[in-house]
């Protein structure tokens, strides 16, 4: 059997959006997924090239599973559905915004979004938060 390498498969992502890609040194870039009409932040998972072109092309969230080194579309075996709505781009190409109807929960555990039960800080209160007192 021929050895595993780490090289991505072949994409058919559009060349130019491709071209302005910032990857990690892995190939991926964050893919942040918000609720389109609230704007809860939802999750955040991880794309390649062929990820993102499938994610916009198929109008569901397809990402790289980095622990099981396959792709994955959300809601296929748990029924949690990501209705693709938009998907941007942040200003230095690093990040991809994919705004979603979420059906069910986000959260691997079952939760509807992966950042609710570990709050750091609400409200501002705490030591960590930045004070405008002078």
């Amino acid at each position: 059997m021929a050895p595993m390498t780490s090289t991505p498969p072949p994409s058919s992502l559009d060349p130019e959006i491709a071209a302005r890609l910032k990857r990690s040194a892995d190939g991926l870039v964050p893919a942040i997924a918000q609720q389109y009409d609230t704007g809860e932040v939802l999750m955040l998972g991880w794309m390649d090239d062929e990820a993102l072109h499938r994610t916009l092309t198929t109008g569901r969230c397809t990402y790289w599973s980095r622990s099981r080194q396959e792709y994955w579309v959300k809601g296929d075996t748990s029924g949690h559905f990501q209705w693709v709505k938009s998907v941007a781009l942040d200003c230095d190409a690093d990040t991809v915004l994919v705004k979603v109807d979420q059906v069910g929960a986000a959260c691997h555990t079952g939760a509807r979004t992966c950042f609710d039960a570990d709050v750091l800080v609400k409200d501002g209160a705490g030591s960590g938060a930045a004070s405008t007192d002078q």
